[in-house]
This record gives C-alpha cells, structure tokens and sequence, in this order.
C-alpha cells in the first residue's frame, strides 16, 4: 500500500469512528430523540385537531340596545353564521376591542352602523355575512341563486399545509441544535481539547457531524410521514424519492449552518443565543404555520432568500402539487449555495479551544 493510500485509509477510518460516535451520543440523548421524532408528531396532532375538518363555526356580535334592537336581533338569530348578542353600548365596545365580538350593529337616525376591526379577517367577514343577514332580513331578493360546492378532500385542508413546515422545522431545529449546541458542549467539557494532539482534519472532524446528520435523516422523516399518512390521510402526491432528496439538502444545509454557529461558540449559552437570532426569524416568516405571501411585496425576495423557505416551498410544491425537480430547481439551488457556503466558513473559523 502506498503511503497516499495509507493516509487516505487513516481518514477513513477516523470519519467513520467518529460517525458511530456522533450515532451512539445522540441515542443515548432522551432529549434529542424528543425534538427530533416527539415534537413534530405533537405538533401534527395538536394543529390538525385545532384546524380539522369541521362546520364553521358561527361569528359572535354584538347588538346594541335600542328601540330597534330586538327586531336586529330577531333577524340575526335566523343566521346559522352569526352568534348576537344584546349589549349595551360600553359592553359592546369592550367586547369589539377585546376580541370577544367581531362586528357591533346599531341603529342610528340614518340607518344600521356597523363598528368592526379592518385589520382582523374575521372582522370583515362578519361584517359582510351581518350584513348580508340585515338585508335579508329587511326584505332584499337575490338576482340568482349559486350553488355551492365545498372543498374539504385531502390536500386542501391546513394539515396538508402544515405536515410540509413541520418537517422543515424538524430539519432546521435538528441541525442547530443537534450539532451546533452539541459542539458547543464539546468545547465546554473540554472534549476538543483532546483532539489537538491527534492528527486529525478540522474538516474531517465537522464532515463527520455532516455525515451523522444524513444518515439520521433516514430515521427522523419516515416515522413523521407514516403517521401523517395514518392520521390524517396526509400523502405525497410527486416522487418521494425527490421529497427525501430535497429535505436531504435540507438536513446537510442546517448541518452546516449549525456548524458555522458553533465555530466559534466557547460555551452552550452563547451557540444558543446564534442559534435563536438565526432560527427565530425563520420561524415566523419562512411559512411554518401560514403561507410567507402574507408579508409585504417588498420583503419577499428576501424571505424566498432564507434556507427554511426554499426548503418548505420544495417540499409543499413536491407533496401537494407533484412538482418535479424542474420545478423545485431553484428552492435547491438557495439551499446548496447555504450549505456549501456555512460548510467552508465553518471550516475556517473553527478554533478547537
């Protein structure tokens, strides 16, 4: 054996000891093995109870006293949409600006005042369905009548919107925590002290958490779907093969990125603050529990610019509309580009003390 040959079977076995190390300490982790299979179950179960399949429920308002309001009333109380309730004009007003009603009717000497909130959904479409109610009620007659059709299969309700952010979420979570806030403990036990002496790469030893964290991927994704597929009839409508591939550049960018964090981190409290300045905004704009197109126009190349939004939007197009890798190409390319560039940082950066 030639002595190229030699170093490179050194490396290779140092990457693979170090593997089975990095496998045998997150399993004997409880915690870990929590926020990695635990909580995006609990997470599927307790938002697809809250937001399952169900009859809308009826809008609470409120009516104010008056010489009118029992005929308001009468009227309202025929709506299986519209929850009145008689108030007085302080009650009803606290009731508005807490949230406890959604529209307020009174009478006034030029006709029916409607008081609401614009700024709340539900709040415009009380008013609207109120409205429509009184003019009913006041004798209005429709042009024609619609049909309507409603929409409740599988792949149009919220629980197939949110299975795909979940695992998002898993995959962005497992990578900071997992590897970031572990290195970090590394560093603070002294455990990297000891491998100065050793002959071993900076970036064998970062490939290494790399590695771990694509194996486990194979562990962490199949038991999520399985029961999304069982609970909820939540199923990959394209190629699964393309929707473990996608979240594998996922899982490796999140790897890095962890890394990065943790490159220079010298105790967990300071890898945990980087991690949450980092995840945080994620969180709430990459599109986790309701659609990133709510932000404003201006934001948007910047939210499509983050890691999780490329990562949830390629793994929504390739389980609820079947997209192929055409489709997904660019979502890919923001996650590489990520990854490539935390990797080499990472590896730069890196101070074993």
């Amino acid at each position: 054996m030639s002595e190229t040959q030699s170093i490179r079977a050194a490396r290779f076995a140092s990457i693979r000891e170090l593997v089975l190390f990095r496998l045998k300490l997150f399993y004997r982790e409880p915690g870990t093995m929590f926020w990695t299979f635990g909580f995006p179950m609990a997470m599927s179960i307790v938002l697809g109870i809250a937001f399952r399949t169900q009859d809308p429920e009826a809008f609470p308002c409120a009516v104010e006293r008056g010489p009118d309001a029992a005929r308001v009333m009468a009227i309202l109380e025929r709506s299986t949409d519209l929850k009145p309730a008689l108030m007085s004009t302080e009650e009803a007003s606290q009731a508005l600006r807490v949230g406890k009603v959604a529209v307020v009717v009174s009478s006034a000497p030029e006709g029916r005042v409607y008081r609401f909130d614009p700024t709340r959904p539900e709040s415009r479409l009380a008013r609207a369905l109120l409205d429509d109610a009184m003019q009913r009620g006041e004798g209005r007659a429709d042009v024609f009548t619609p049909k309507s059709e409603l929409v409740t299969e599988p792949g149009s309700r919220y629980i197939d919107f949110l299975i795909p952010g979940l695992v998002g979420l898993g995959l962005m979570s497992t990578g900071f925590w997992g590897i970031g806030f572990g290195l970090a403990e590394m560093r603070t036990k002294r455990l990297l002290k000891r491998l100065i002496a050793t002959p071993m790469r900076r970036s064998d030893f970062l490939l290494s958490f790399v590695l771990v964290r694509a194996l486990l991927l194979f562990v962490e994704l199949p038991p999520l779907l399985i029961f999304a597929r069982l609970a909820f009839s939540v199923k990959v409508h394209g190629s699964y093969g393309l929707f473990v591939g996608a979240s594998m550049v996922g899982a490796l960018t999140f790897a890095a990125m962890g890394l990065l964090l943790a490159s220079r981190s010298s105790n967990p409290q300071m890898v945990s603050g980087m991690i949450n300045l980092v995840s945080f905004p994620m969180y709430l704009t990459s599109g986790v529990f309701f659609s990133s197109s709510r932000y404003p126009a201006a934001i948007q190349p910047i939210i499509h610019a983050l890691p999780l939004t490329a990562l949830i939007d390629a793994q929504r197009a390739i389980m609820l509309d079947g997209a192929g890798l055409a489709q997904i190409a660019r979502p890919l390319l923001v996650m590489v580009a990520w990854g490539t560039g935390s990797f080499l940082l990472a590896i730069k950066l890196f101070k074993w003390r």
